[in-house]
């Protein structure tokens, strides 16, 4: 996404906050409904869908049930 979205100012309080070069939030149910706002450098766009697929590889190996 290029230029301000519906979250980019959430987006923008939360990369202050964090002092982050980079911060990109997910919203659903939010206020303005679902959605997502991205504040990256070039660089790291690039590595975004990346760095996406390893976060959800994450949150799928720890929502599913374990096995004993």
């Amino acid at each position: 996404m290029i230029g301000a979205g519906k979250y980019y100012e959430a987006c923008t309080v939360a990369r202050l906050a964090t002092k982050a070069e980079g911060v990109i939030i997910i919203v659903y149910g939010g206020e303005h409904g679902d959605g997502f706002s991205a504040q990256l450098p070039a660089y790291i766009v690039e590595r975004m869908p990346q760095v996406l697929r390893q976060v959800a590889d994450q949150i799928e190996a720890s929502s599913s049930p374990k096995l004993n």
